[in-house]
């Protein structure tokens, strides 16, 4: 009988890509960081946060996803966050991976102490996990059309800020009952929580960006 070989895993150095766009003037500015779904990336996310309303006013950071691959259709070059496998490794190595994306865009601009983070879709999970394991402490985070990772709903060291969740009425991916059991946990854990369910699928919607803006003028008082 053939012996199955031993699986090993070693670091390995990788260069992570960002986007920054910084509002003309040298006031401090807020800091908005978000993440793309899969099959993504940092170039169409950011064209969605710059839709926000209000987000000109703000430091605008698009993070891509280590992981990239050529998506079928166009074969333009996207990300995925991460898969099932060494799970909990490549959850430590995106968290660190965002640290210092954060901390190198705040020493290198002019900002207030206001820091959101915003998800769509695969995204929410790093929204959520940057949140809550990450170095920097967040005003508030805006998530579309993702649910909170399970690993957190065990994780009592955390404090949750203000939430923005929102899905599209006929999603077929994040449900109505997956978004109660997300409304119900950080309602449980004393996140202040506001819903916004849209006429749409897995998808932006004006409905997201309108209360995004507000949500963002709100965190930033």
């Amino acid at each position: 009988m053939t012996a199955e070989p031993k699986v090993e895993t070693i670091e390995a150095r990788i260069a992570g890509r960002y986007l920054v766009h910084a509002p003309v003037g040298s006031a401090p500015v807020p800091v908005l960081v978000g993440f793309h779904g899969y099959g993504e990336n940092a170039e169409q996310h950011f064209r969605e946060l710059r839709r926000i309303p209000g987000a000109d006013g703000w430091l605008l950071v698009s993070v891509q996803a280590l992981n990239r691959f050529y998506g079928r259709k166009t074969q333009t070059v996207v990300g995925s966050w991460m898969t099932s496998q060494d799970r909990e490794q490549m959850i430590a190595h995106n968290v660190a991976y965002v640290d210092s994306v954060v901390a190198t865009v705040l020493g290198e601009h002019a900002t207030t102490s206001t820091l959101v983070y915003a998800g769509f879709s695969q995204g929410v999970a790093m929204a959520y996990r940057a949140t809550i394991r990450g170095r920097h402490s967040a005003s508030g985070i805006i998530v579309l059309a993702g649910d909170v990772p399970p690993e957190l709903r065990t994780d009592a060291s955390g404090q949750w800020p203000p939430v923005l969740l929102a899905r599209g009425v006929n999603d077929p991916y994040y449900t109505q009952d997956a978004m109660n059991e997300d409304l119900e946990f950080l309602e449980k854990n004393r996140a202040p929580v506001e819903s916004v369910v849209f006429d749409g699928t897995h998808e932006w919607h004006d409905d997201v960006r309108a209360a995004g803006g507000r949500f963002l003028e709100r965190v930033s008082r």
